[in-house]
């Protein structure tokens, strides 16, 4: 049976470490930065039977805005429908309801996110970014 909470003493951080760990987005953060992350943010754990198969979480002031972040499920789960059940669930989220404002960065994953209403930037000519050299985000 498949779960998805916000409950974060269910998520089993080394399997949420370990699949970030690989990704192209953090690769190489260390398990102390993951543990931060986690402890700032609302996170959505995924699981099968007691066992996480996904996550994600959001960066959000619960009142405008809300940046998406980290979202997987684990490959050996994948193809089977579970990335479009969390999207629903985050999209559901009361806490996230008057956010009106929201945010991903994503190099593979268009087409799931398309299907949840999020677009090429509108008005990229009001976005900046500042981008801190990688070394120093492994730091420490």
């Amino acid at each position: 049976m498949m779960e998805i909470s916000t409950d974060k003493s269910k998520l089993q951080i080394e399997v949420i470490h370990q699949f970030l760990t690989e990704t192209y987005w953090v690769k190489g953060k260390l398990l102390m930065k993951s543990k931060k992350t986690m402890d700032t943010c609302l996170c959505f754990g995924v699981y099968l039977n007691t066992k996480q198969i996904g996550f994600a979480r959001i960066v959000t002031d619960y009142t405008v805005f809300a940046y998406l972040m980290d979202v997987f499920i684990l490959l050996e789960h994948g193809g089977k429908g579970h990335s479009k059940q969390l999207m629903k669930v985050i999209d559901d989220e009361p806490q996230l309801k008057s956010c009106k404002t929201w945010m991903l960065k994503t190099a593979d994953a268009h087409e799931l996110y398309k299907q949840f209403g999020y677009s090429e930037l509108k008005h990229p000519e009001k976005v900046m970014e500042r981008l801190i050299r990688v070394s120093s985000f492994r730091e420490g």
